[in-house]
């Protein structure tokens, strides 16, 4: 072999073989810088094809929050139970927290961990499921701008948002958004609520230890719920809290003798049900949703979109109170399992701060998932004699005068005979209302008449200021002006009216003629952001001298009249003064007392209402026999609910401040004979209720009545200050014989 032989021999030794040929050194490090330029050529077209979306409406979806009037939570409304709040509510040591626990370098990274995510999408990619290690910003990206999918391509996406929001949004922003649309296991959503379900406060009385224990909440909300971790879940829970408080001593945020003083566990409280609509709340929440919704212009979708913060103006103990009272006073004196009166029985109240308008206290009825009305703000009853202090107010107001001139005041004489025909002009309008259990008194002041509560009187009192003039007064102090309608039957309160309409009206007599207009919300923010209500206080509607002479009367109605036995006598009354009114409509399908002290109004109502599965359901009934009563007066149930109620809830030994230059009350001077309570009206037919949801209500059928009660009369009285000429110079004329109960004198 030559030496050109042996060359091209060593040459061929020389030569890579098989595939070593295509795998060089060489071509490995070109293919590597290949992929590499590759990549960032992918990665710069990704950034500039993808913008940042749109937000994820589900992320910023929050509940509705109705509070009592002390900021305790009284409901959550709607299907996420989130509140958001801006970072400023959030104590800077809790914001920290979050920090120390998921991304020290949150504060100086550009929102990105670059070795997270590649880490995270190899485990992606080779099936090892998923991989921590991403930042606050990529976490805040995929809750509010992407899903929870586990996929190459979100993973891509997420990293691109978050390089982009980083430069877009401050800090702040971002870690707001970040602890505001977490899960932290209890059904809540973001940091308030989760402050809410695992320590009963607000994100803004977080302390540091707590805070820690929220943020460690977010690696595994479920297994390290104390209340349902196991012995495993508590110490890695312990674990990564105490690792969240190192983190902040190393990170300077904490002292080491502060970290020192922090061995204790933050144990959260155990879980309570979620708060929700049930029983007195149910009501509280329809009222206060009715009338956010009013005040804004707002329609349902809208509202229930959710943001709103709803503070209620109800005070916890007096509607505690409330409800105590008419536990004691009525449920537990009724049995409607086994009687058929008792089970008729319906119980609404509202009772109002007279310088405020504010509802501190509402009876809605039985519960709202047993009865879909609500008695406070149902208007489809009447609110039978407690309507007389508003024609007085209207003849006060008007300078009214009799038939022969003389003006109204509470020592005017009038005739009470029973069914004495009303004159207006010397002509007979047509109507002759009976007295209570067809009794006949003669003559007697406007206060013994307010007292006895007289029909005869009021009716004939209509007719001397005017009937339109009395429904106008009537509206200027409360009561809805679609019922209102100018005839003489109204002078009995046939219209229909709430307990929360009625509360109003007195509340304005209690507020010396200045307009109160009762309502249930103290404030609504949304989204953090209050919200202007329209202005509670109103004008003066009539005078004071008109108000406070009606509230000087009706003082003798519960000293001398037909509330004493239940609020006069009371031992609680410990010196009270008192002004109120009961009334009880025909056939006792309605019983009220409505009164008041200086500080305090409460009207509290009971309906006749048939009840569920009856052939009667929904219709408006009697309450005869109910209670083992011949009959359920505003004396009996309802004035005994408004005095264990208010004697409880009211400042003791409260005077009036009165103005009575246009006359106050009288009192009397001798002791009359026992009187009936009440007296019946007339029902003319109106709305009927329902026990349902609206969609399945149902109309009236009932036929009006004037049908009297069925109690024995009781003799007739005269008033004791009476002296003189017992008519005032009034002309009497004879009545019809059919209507003659005894005094046979009619009046002009």
């Amino acid at each position: 072999m030559g030496r050109a032989d042996a060359r091209k021999a060593r040459k061929r030794a020389s030569r890579p073989s098989g595939i070593r040929r295509f795998f060089t050194w060489k071509k490995l490090l070109g293919a590597f810088f290949g992929f590499v330029l590759l990549c960032m050529g992918a990665f710069v077209v990704l950034y500039l094809v993808i913008d940042v979306p749109e937000g994820n409406p589900d992320a910023e979806m929050q509940s509705n929050i109705f509070k009592y009037s002390d900021g305790s939570t009284m409901a959550r409304t709607g299907k996420v139970n989130r509140e958001l709040v801006d970072l400023a509510e959030v104590p800077k040591p809790v914001q920290r927290t979050f920090v120390a626990a998921e991304n020290k370098s949150f504060y100086s990274d550009k929102g990105v961990d670059l070795k997270g995510t590649a880490r995270g999408m190899i485990n992606t990619i080779t099936g090892k499921g998923k991989q921590g290690g991403s930042t606050i910003t990529q976490q805040y990206v995929k809750n509010y701008y992407l899903t929870q999918d586990q996929t190459v391509t979100r993973k891509l996406k997420e990293l691109v948002i978050s390089l982009k929001v980083d430069q877009k949004k401050s800090k702040d922003d971002i870690l707001a958004g970040y602890i505001n649309t977490s899960y932290y296991g209890r059904g809540a959503w973001g940091i308030q609520a989760a402050a809410q379900a695992y320590y009963g406060i607000d994100a803004k009385e977080l302390n540091v230890q707590q805070g820690a224990y929220l943020a460690a909440l977010l690696q595994a909300p479920s297994q390290y719920d104390w209340a349902n971790a196991s012995e495993t879940g508590k110490e890695l829970v312990k674990a990564r809290w105490n690792y969240v408080l190192d983190n902040m001593v190393d990170m300077h945020w904490l002292s080491a003798s502060d970290r020192q003083g922090m061995r204790k566990f933050p144990t959260p409280h155990e879980p309570k049900a979620a708060s929700g609509l049930q029983g007195q709340e149910g009501y509280l929440y329809q009222a206060a949703k009715a009338e956010v919704m009013k005040d804004l212009n707002l329609t349902d979708a809208q509202f229930d979109a959710g943001g709103y913060t709803v503070t209620l103006s109800i005070d916890r103990k007096k509607q505690k109170q409330l409800e105590k009272s008419v536990k004691e006073q009525l449920t537990d004196n009724l049995d409607p399992k086994s009687k058929k009166a008792d089970a008729r029985v319906q119980a609404g109240a509202v009772s109002v701060a007279p310088k405020t308008g504010r509802v501190v206290a509402m009876y809605g009825g039985t519960g709202i998932s047993e009865h879909w009305t609500n008695n406070a703000t149902r208007t489809d009853y009447q609110p039978a004699s407690t309507f007389k202090p508003l024609i007085l107010a209207a003849a006060l107001e008007n300078n009214a005068k009799t038939q022969n001139g003389s003006s109204i005041e509470a020592s005017t004489i009038y005739d009470g005979t029973n069914r004495r025909p009303v004159v207006n002009d010397g002509k007979k309008v047509g109507f002759a209302p009976p007295n209570e259990d067809d009794h006949s008194y003669g003559p007697v002041t406007v206060q013994t008449a307010m007292n006895k509560s007289i029909n005869s009187v009021f009716a004939q009192m209509g007719a001397d200021v005017g009937m339109q003039q009395v429904m106008d007064t009537a509206e200027k102090l409360g009561m809805s002006g679609d019922d209102l309608k100018p005839y003489a039957a109204q002078t009995l309160g046939t219209m229909g009216a709430s307990p929360m309409e009625m509360a109003g009206v007195y509340a304005t007599l209690d507020n010396h003629g200045k307009k109160v207009t009762p309502h249930i919300v103290k404030s609504v923010s949304v989204k953090g952001e209050e919200v202007e209500l329209p202005e509670s206080d109103g004008e003066q509607v009539i005078s004071r001298g008109a108000a406070d002479s009606v509230t000087s009367v009706l003082t003798g109605v519960v000293d001398d009249g037909t509330a004493k036995a239940s609020v006069r006598d009371n031992p609680a009354r410990d010196g009270q003064q008192v002004a109120g009114k009961t009334g009880t409509s025909d056939d006792n399908k309605s019983a009220w007392f409505t009164g008041y002290t200086p500080d305090l109004v409460t009207s509290v109502g009971l309906f006749g209402e048939g009840p569920l599965k009856t052939a009667e359901a929904g219709k408006h009934v009697s309450m005869k026999g109910a209670g083992g009563l011949p009959r359920v007066d505003g004396g009996s149930f309802p004035a005994r609910i408004w005095a264990q109620y208010t004697f409880n809830s009211s400042s003791a030994n409260g005077k009036f401040d009165l103005d009575t230059d246009m006359g106050a009350g009288v009192a009397p001077t001798t002791t009359a004979p026992a009187t009936p309570t009440e007296e019946p009206t007339t029902e003319s037919p109106t709305e009927e209720p329902t026990t349902e949801p609206p969609s399945t209500s149902t109309s009236p059928t009932e036929e009006p009545t004037t049908e009297p009660p069925t109690d024995e009369p009781t003799e007739p009285t005269t008033d004791p200050t009476d002296t003189g000429d017992p008519t005032g110079g009034i002309t009497l004329d004879p009545v019809d014989p059919q209507n003659d109960t005894g005094n046979g004198n009619g009046r002009n």
